[in-house]
C-alpha cells in the first residue's frame, strides 16, 4: 500500500475539516450535551449533499464507491471535531453490515436511502457480559412460520434513538450467529435511553420482546461474517479516535507555547517536551496502524482481522493516553468545564470500550497469530 494519501484524499479531508468548523464547532456540540436532541434533519442533509453518506456505497446504488480508507480519513476529521449523530453508527457500523454482507435486494433497498441521508440505522450487538466478538451473542432468533422471531436485549446502542433500522446480532437455532435487519418501529421493540461518559453520543438498551422478523431480514450468518463487519467497524472507529487525539496535541502544543512559569513558556521545560513527543509518537504509531488495517481489510488481505486488532488496541491506548497528559499539561485549567479537554477525555474513555479494550484487542490478535501456525 502507498502510505500517502491522494490528492483526492487530501481533497476529501480539507473540505471536511473546513464544513465541519463551519457546521459543527464546539459550541454547537456544546448546546448538543446541555440539550440532547436528535441531530438536526438539515445538517444531515448537507452531509448527504457532501457525498459523506454514501461515501462506500457503490455507485449503482447513488454513492461514491471509494473504500475503507477514504471513510477512515473522514472520519479522523469528525472526530477531532467531536461531531455527534449517528455518522458512525449508521455509515460504519450498521453500513458495514449491509455493505459486507447483504444480498442485493437488501443492499438496492437501503443503501440509497443511506446515501440521500433518508434512513439512519445502528448496529445492535452487546449484551451481557461486555463481549464484542460472536461468542458474546446470546440473543434468540427462532423460526416462527416463514420469518424468524427475536427475544432478548442489546446495551449501549449507539445512536438507537435515531435510527430507522437496526443490524441485530442474533443466535440462530442451528447455533450459528447471523446478522438480521430490524424495523425500529417492530412491535415489541423498545429502546431505553442510556447515559454515557461521553455525553456527546446518544446511546440505549434496546429490548426485543417476541419481534417478528421476515426471512429475507437475515442480512449474513456465521462467525467470519460477524468477524468481518466488526473488524470493519474497528478500523473506523480508529480513525476517529485519532482525530481527537491529534486535535487534543495541538491544542496542548499551543497551550504550552504560551502558557509562562518562572518567566518562560512551559513548553521550553524537558519535561513538558518529552509528554509532547510521546503523545505524538502514540498518535502516529496508531495511525500507521489504522491505515494499514484499513487497507488490509478492504483488500480482505488473510492478516487483516489481526490488523485491525492491532490496530484497536493502539488507538485505544493512545487516545486516552494523549487525553490525559492533555490535562496534566494544562495543569488546573484543564479540568475545568469551560475548557473542552473533558470533552475528549470522555470520547476517548467510551471509544477505548467499544468492540473491546486495548487487552481484549491484544487477545484477540494473540488468538489470531496462534491459529494461523
Amino acid at each position: 500500500m502507498d502510505a500517502r494519501l491522494s490528492e483526492e484524499q487530501e481533497l476529501l479531508r480539507a473540505s471536511a475539516r473546513d464544513f465541519l468548523a463551519r457546521e459543527c464547532p464546539m459550541s454547537f456540540v456544546r448546546e448538543q450535551i446541555e440539550e440532547p436532541r436528535r441531530l438536526p434533519d438539515a445538517l444531515w442533509k448537507r452531509m448527504a449533499e457532501l457525498g459523506w453518506l454514501g461515501l462506500c456505497v457503490p455507485e449503482a446504488h447513488g454513492g461514491a464507491g471509494l473504500g475503507l480508507l477514504e471513510l477512515a480519513v473522514l472520519l479522523e476529521e469528525t472526530g477531532r471535531a467531536l461531531l455527534p449523530g449517528p455518522l458512525l453508527s449508521t455509515v460504519a457500523l450498521a453500513g458495514a453490515a449491509i455493505e459486507l454482507s447483504a444480498d442485493e435486494d437488501q443492499r438496492r433497498r437501503h443503501f440509497g436511502a443511506i446515501a440521500r441521508g433518508d434512513e439512519r440505522a445502528a448496529l445492535a450487538w452487546i449484551e451481557e457480559p461486555e463481549r464484542w466478538d460472536a461468542g458474546g451473542v446470546h440473543l434468540a432468533a427462532r423460526r416462527a412460520g416463514g420469518g424468524l422471531r427475536l427475544s432478548g436485549s442489546k446495551r449501549f446502542v449507539l445512536d438507537a434513538q435515531d435510527a430507522d433500522w437496526l443490524v441485530v446480532a442474533a443466535r440462530l437455532e442451528s447455533g450459528e450467529p447471523a446478522l438480521l435487519l430490524v424495523d425500529a418501529r417492530a412491535r415489541g421493540l423498545a429502546v431505553a435511553p442510556t447515559a454515557l461518559l461521553d455525553a456527546t453520543r446518544r446511546a440505549a438498551t434496546v429490548r426485543l420482546d417476541d419481534v417478528a422478523v421476515p426471512a429475507d431480514a437475515l442480512v449474513a450468518r456465521g462467525e467470519d461474517a460477524c468477524r468481518r463487519v466488526a473488524d470493519r467497524a474497528k478500523v473506523a472507529l480508529c480513525a476517529e479516535m485519532l482525530g481527537g487525539a491529534q486535535r487534543v496535541l495541538e491544542m496542548s502544543v499551543a497551550f504550552a507555547s504560551t502558557r509562562e512559569q518562572f518567566g518562560r513558556p512551559i513548553g521550553s521545560f524537558q519535561a513538558i517536551q518529552h509528554r509532547l513527543a510521546d503523545m505524538l509518537l502514540a498518535i502516529e504509531g496508531a495511525r500507521s496502524a489504522t491505515w494499514y488495517a484499513a487497507w488490509a481489510v478492504d483488500a480482505e488481505e488473510p492478516g487483516a482481522h489481526a490488523a485491525a486488532c492491532t490496530a484497536k488496541a493502539l488507538a485505544s491506548d493512545a487516545y486516552v493516553k494523549v487525553t490525559g497528559d492533555g490535562i496534566q499539561i494544562h495543569g488546573g485549567l484543564g479540568f475545568t468545564w469551560e475548557q473542552d479537554l473533558h470533552l475528549y477525555y470522555r470520547r476517548a474513555k467510551v471509544s477505548e470500550r467499544l468492540f473491546g479494550d486495548a487487552g481484549w484487542n491484544r487477545e484477540l490478535l494473540a488468538r489470531a497469530r496462534i491459529d494461523a501456525r
